[in-house]
C-alpha cells in the first residue's frame, strides 16, 4: 500500500470541497473492496476521504411509503431492519448471501453499490485490463472466462459486476440519490452503473464530486420474495448467476412481477418483456422469462453454460417462491 493523506469530513459540502481540492482522492466508508485494492496497489489514492460522520446512517419511510437508506448504513444493519425484512424480503436474502458476517458488519450502501469487479484479470497486475489500465487491452476475452459476463459486453470488457444488493435494488425499482456541485439529483439504478462500451474504466454515471447520500426504494410490491444465488462454495463467493425474482402465486402456477439477473453483466440485468407474462408452470415461465432477459448473450466458449444455469436458477427461484409459507 502506497502512502496517502487521511481527511475525515464534516460535511457534505466539506467532502465535495476535499473531492474538488484533490480530484485524485477516493471516498472511505466501510473500505471492505478499496483498502483490499490499496494493498494490491491497483487503487493508489493519494487522498482518502472519511465520510462516515455525516450522518448518513440513517433509514427512514418516505411520505410514499418506501425507504429512505442513508449511503453508510452498513449491509448488516440494512439486512436485519424490520422493514426491509417485511416489506423487502430480496434486499434482505441478497444481503446476507454476500460476503461474510464480519464484512456485512463494516460493508456500506454506497460502498456496495461502487465496489470493483472481481474479475481475475482485474485483479491480476501483469494481465491487461482496460478497467484497471484503460487502452492496455483485455486478456480476459481469450483468457479463462468462465465466471465473466454473457451480456452487455463488449471488446474491450467482459467483466461482471459483484454486488447481490445491487441485484435486489434493480428488482425494486431503487433510485440513488447523489449529492454534488449542482445540487441533488437521483439516478435509477437501471442508469446508475454503465456497460463497458469503450471505457470499462468508468463504472458509473456519476459527475466529478457526487456523493452518494441514500439509496431510495418505492414502496413495497406484494409477492413471494426470492434471492437465488449460485455459486462455487456455500460462502464467501461471488454469484456465477443470481436471481433477484418477485413472484405471484395461483396454486400451482406462477407468475413473475419483478426479475434481475446478478453474474452476467457490468451491472444487474433486467428485462421488463420477461415479465408479467401471466401464471404457468415454473418451468414453462422460467424458460420463456430466461429466454426473453437473456436475448443477444454473448458467451466465450468458457461461459457458455451460464446460459442454461440462468434458466434453472430461475427455475428454482420459482418453486422457492411456491415453497414460501
Amino acid at each position: 500500500m502506497r502512502d496517502f493523506i487521511y481527511h475525515r469530513a464534516r460535511s457534505i459540502d466539506d467532502a465535495m470541497s476535499l473531492l474538488g481540492t484533490n480530484p485524485d482522492a477516493k471516498l472511505l466508508a466501510g473500505g471492505t473492496n478499496l483498502l483490499d485494492l490499496m494493498k494490491l496497489q491497483i487503487e493508489t489514492p493519494p487522498h482518502l476521504i472519511d465520510v462516515n460522520h455525516l450522518g448518513l446512517d440513517g433509514i427512514e419511510v418516505t411520505e410514499a411509503g418506501g425507504l429512505w437508506i442513508g449511503a453508510t448504513v452498513r449491509n448488516a444493519d440494512l439486512a436485519s431492519h424490520p422493514a426491509v425484512r417485511s416489506d423487502y424480503g430480496v434486499l434482505t436474502r441478497a444481503l446476507v448471501s454476500g460476503a461474510s458476517g464480519q464484512l456485512r458488519n463494516r460493508a456500506t450502501t454506497a460502498g456496495n453499490l461502487m465496489q470493483r469487479t472481481r474479475c481475475p484479470y482485474f485483479y491480476g497486475t501483469t494481465m491487461a485490463c482496460n478497467k484497471r489500465e484503460p487502452g492496455s487491452g483485455c486478456d480476459a476475452i481469450n483468457g479463462l472466462s468462465a465466471n465473466l459476463a454473457i451480456l452487455g459486453t463488449s471488446a474491450s470488457c467482459i467483466a461482471t459486476h459483484p454486488s447481490d444488493m445491487a441485484v435486489a435494488l434493480r428488482a425494486l425499482d431503487a433510485s440513488v440519490v447523489v449529492t454534488g456541485p449542482d445540487g441533488e439529483r437521483k439516478i435509477a439504478i437501471s442508469e446508475f452503473h454503465r456497460l463497458p462500451d469503450e471505457t470499462p474504466h468508468i463504472e458509473t454515471n456519476l459527475k466529478a464530486r457526487e456523493i452518494i447520500t441514500k439509496v431510495e426504494l418505492p414502496a413495497p410490491i406484494g409477492g413471494k420474495h426470492v434471492y437465488r444465488k449460485v455459486r462455487e462454495r456455500a460462502s464467501y463467493a461471488f454469484a456465477t448467476v443470481s436471481v433477484a425474482l418477485i413472484a405471484q402465486i395461483n396454486g400451482k402456477e406462477v407468475a413473475i412481477e419483478r426479475l434481475a439477473f446478478g453474474g452476467l453483466a457490468a451491472k444487474p440485468w433486467r428485462v421488463e418483456a420477461a415479465e408479467n407474462q401471466g401464471f404457468g408452470r415454473p418451468e414453462d415461465v422460467a424458460r420463456d422469462a430466461a429466454s426473453a432477459a437473456l436475448e443477444g448473450a454473448n458467451p466465450t466458449e468458457h461461459n457458455r453454460y451460464k446460459i442454461e444455469l440462468a434458466q434453472r436458477a430461475l427455475h428454482s427461484a420459482l418453486i422457492d417462491a411456491q415453497e414460501q409459507k
